[in-house]
């Protein structure tokens, strides 16, 4: 099976948000008191006592600026949780949760796009469901180009997912 990696926010791309977010707001730190956040910039839960910020973003206005696709009305920001100084990013580590992507532990919705930025569909993603699967199958439809992972909770995007 191909083992599938989760892209956290780009470094050039937190050092805007830790300033200014997508939504044009200053960022704003916090001493997070409980931990159990999680962090888009390094892609595990923050921990008690660290200072993060709550940042808007748009994952994929950024990706069509790179790509030059237009997602029309599926461009969205919304909240996203990041170390408000530099971190050395994702770990390899044994406290990353899932194989290869995080934050796999709960219900988890796969958000699939076209390569012109438009949405073809989405997978809700519940256990006993192999979470690898899931995303390999997102990919099997030759006309994703990107799949985002999102929360279901709260509908946040938590990282973006790339053909190996």
């Amino acid at each position: 099976m191909t083992t599938y990696t989760a892209h956290p926010v780009p470094p050039e791309v937190l050092k805007e948000l830790r300033s200014v977010d997508d939504a044009g707001r200053a960022t704003v730190p916090v001493t997070d008191e409980e931990g159990g956040a999680p962090l888009r910039c390094c892609l595990r839960r923050s921990t008690p006592g660290e200072t993060i910020a709550l940042v808007s973003y748009a994952p994929l206005r950024r990706w069509a600026a790179r790509t030059g696709a237009d997602p029309g009305a599926y461009d969205e920001q919304g909240p996203v949780f990041v170390h408000v100084t530099d971190c050395p990013g994702p770990d390899s580590g044994s406290d990353r949760e899932g194989v290869g992507l995080p934050f796999t532990n709960s219900h988890r919705v796969l958000r699939r796009y076209s390569a012109d930025g438009r949405i073809l569909g989405g997978h809700l993603v519940t256990e006993p469901e192999s979470f690898e699967t899931a995303v390999a199958e997102a990919y099997a439809d030759p006309e994703v180009a990107l799949v985002h992972v999102r929360a279901v909770e709260y509908g946040c995007f938590l990282y973006e997912v790339r053909r190996p």
